[in-house]
């Protein structure tokens, strides 16, 4: 019966996408008209995207999708722009027009969509870009040379084929994460795009407009329809209401449900894939991104039957395989284990933050597999690119091998930082990553890090101060205020690095043990010898090329800090990127509270009245500040010479 509901919904959709009122159709023309003065019509060519799509629809219905492919359409449409013209964007003037001239074109598939109210778009966003760059000669001289050549040979090639996509994408988003890190206006042409939108128009020889190149580079998939051919037959020769359509073909649609649901019985399963709402969920994840939905053969193929000769990591979730896919390429795959309906938020979730960025110190995400055959059961794996170097636990306390250097772990500090500083402040919406430890911290052939295991993520809608939420994580890597009172905030996130940094300098885990067997943190260990002066006992013997001591007494500070109980006291993680890759000094670090539970007023007051990024301090502490030009008050002057 849930079946026929569905065919019945489909197909006042399909109605509605294949009978567009009168009013739509004659828009475009109106839009002229409005649009006739030179001195305001938009200069972009939505032609060239109408001819790409004529005869097609998108593949997703719901609004989150339409705006993601309102908004990749505009990019296409403006690398169109800017191979002709070398500018990234039209005049600002002409705004209003560019966004009535598009509105027209979605009228075609979507009724009475308004792009900017629905989307939440600017006006102005449609002309405004990143970093004040608006021609390709102010992209190119801020990207080298050499960088932007292999880039252009990864990009220059059929993008249709999944991996030489893959390739070209990596690339990208390398590029954007390594120098287009300034402001951006909006979210349409923002410093994410801009990487994508030089190389469709410049990079690529079949150019933006090509089938392989919109949908791996701009995302805009769609699906042919056979009904699109039958449109004025429907239409034009018998006058009939789109609800006598629905009811004809609903009845045609469920004698045809019932006979193909009789032929299924009558079979044998072999491989049945049946993922209700979870497939949907996914399908519009992959609509939005490069994803590729790899079947279960395939995933059994690349592991060798998940043999345990491939296994290279296991945790709590299940086990982590390497696997090798046809073209060559080696992945990890990560297979959930004991999956069921309860468990599927879960996965959705890891699929959905992964897919949804895209940074050099953030694990790549390949695809996803989702299955379920009579033997096996539900089968709920995603691939990753393998990082053949480990974790970083591994180097720290699993591997017998020399220890890291010092240039390796201030490389391995500096880019996680990055990485979260990105997930914090980069990512919309915001993401807590919540589990935050040396073993998802993975490292490539050159140890550059990757923040990896986002099966715990929170996305944190703008203008949320916190989220109260059932804490999870690992023990010795939870912020006090989260791991009592379920306060959750990006400076949960700050903790949790500053223990990995902890962990990184001194060699020690998290939770240590001591003379007398029992487990003391990290975090208490450190602060105890910095309090004392001896912030330099903090970092493990014989290291080698260790650095000048009051580079490392920097780190440890920062680490102190950054790891500090209470969580007015720690820096943005924005700031710790400044304070591990400048000259800037380190704030002094204030005092410990005796007890964590007699604050439990302050906690919960400071989450519930600070701002993402900008947390309020409490009566009588002076935050740090990272303007050294600034000149000090005499109350200031007085107040950081009182010891702390």
């Amino acid at each position: 019966m849930l079946r026929i509901v569905y065919f019945f919904l489909f197909l006042s959709i399909l109605c509605q996408v294949l009978v567009p009122s009168t009013s739509s159709r004659h828009q475009p023309h109106r839009d002229l008209l409005q649009n006739g003065n030179v001195s305001t019509r938009c200069p972009l060519d939505f032609g060239v995207l109408r001819k790409l799509v004529q005869g097609k629809r998108p593949i997703n219905a719901d609004t989150r999708s339409e705006c993601q492919y309102i908004k990749q359409g505009i990019r296409l449409v403006e690398a169109e722009y800017i191979r002709v013209t070398n500018s990234f964007l039209p005049p600002p003037e002409s705004a209003e027009s560019c966004w009535d001239s598009y509105e027209s074109l979605v009228h075609e598939y979507v009724h009475n969509f308004d792009i900017r109210r629905r989307c939440g778009f600017e006006t102005a966003w449609i002309a405004s870009g990143c970093m004040n760059i608006t021609t390709r000669s102010g992209f190119e001289s801020v990207i080298p040379q050499t960088t932007l050549d292999n880039v252009v040979s990864a990009c220059n090639q059929s993008l249709l084929n999944s991996s030489p996509c893959a390739t070209c994408t990596t690339q990208l988003s390398s590029l954007q994460a390594s120098y287009l890190t300034g402001p951006s206006i909006g979210n349409v042409s923002d410093c994410t795009a801009y990487p994508f939108i030089y190389i469709a128009a410049f990079g690529n020889h079949y150019g933006p407009t090509d089938e392989g190149t919109a949908k791996c580079l701009f995302n805009v998939d769609f699906t042919s329809t056979s009904t699109s051919g039958k449109k004025k037959k429907v239409v034009i020769p018998v006058v009939v209401s789109i609800s006598s359509v629905v009811l004809i073909l609903g009845f045609l649609g469920f004698w045809f449900l019932r006979w193909r649901r009789k032929k299924v019985l009558k079979r044998k399963p072999t491989h049945v894939t049946n993922e209700g709402n979870l497939s949907s969920g996914l399908e519009s994840i992959s609509g939005s991104t490069t994803l590729i939905r790899f079947t279960f053969d395939e995933i059994k193929v690349a592991t060798k039957n998940f043999s345990r000769e491939n296994i290279i990591g296991r945790g709590g979730y299940g086990n982590v395989y390497k696997g090798v896919l046809p073209d060559g390429s080696e992945v990890a795959l990560k297979r959930f284990k004991n999956c069921s309906a309860s468990g599927d938020a879960s996965f959705t979730n890891e699929v959905e933050v992964i897919a949804s960025v895209r940074h050099v110190n953030l694990v790549a995400l390949r695809g996803y597999c989702t299955a379920t055959t009579p033997y096996e059961g539900h089968q709920r794996i995603i691939v990753c690119d393998l990082l053949k170097n480990g974790s970083v636990h591994d180097h720290l306390f699993g591997w017998e091998e020399k220890k890291l250097s010092w240039p390796i772990r201030q490389k391995i500090a500096l880019g996680t930082a990055k990485g979260l500083s990105y997930l914090h402040y980069g990512a919309q919406p915001a993401i807590i990553h919540r589990d935050i430890k040396a073993s998802n911290i993975l490292l490539d052939e050159r140890f550059e890090p990757k923040v990896a295991d986002f099966g715990l993520a929170k996305f944190n809608p703008e203008g949320l101060t916190h989220m109260s939420t059932r804490v999870a994580g690992t023990m010795g890597y939870v912020a006090p205020e989260y791991a009592l009172y379920g306060q959750l905030t990006e400076r949960s996130d700050v903790y949790s690095f500053g223990v990995v940094l902890l962990e990184l300098l001194s060699g020690k885990k998290a939770l240590m043990a001591v003379n007398d067997g029992q487990p003391t943190l990290i975090t208490d260990w450190a602060w105890s010898l910095v309090r004392n002066g001896r912030a330099l006992d903090v970092v493990e013997e014989d290291m080698p090329e260790l650095g000048p001591p009051d580079v490392v007494e920097k780190c440890v500070l920062v680490a102190v800090l950054c790891s500090h109980p209470q969580l007015y006291a720690r820096p943005t993680m924005d700031q710790v990127v400044k304070l591990l890759d400048t000259d800037i000094p380190v704030p002094s670090i204030p005092e410990r509270p005796i007890s964590l539970i007699a604050n439990i007023d302050d906690i919960e007051r400071l989450a519930s009245s600070s701002g993402s990024g900008k947390l309020s301090t409490p009566a009588g502490y002076q935050p740090y500040t990272f303007d050294e030009d600034r000149p000090q008050t005499p109350e200031e002057d007085n107040e950081n010479s009182d010891g702390r």
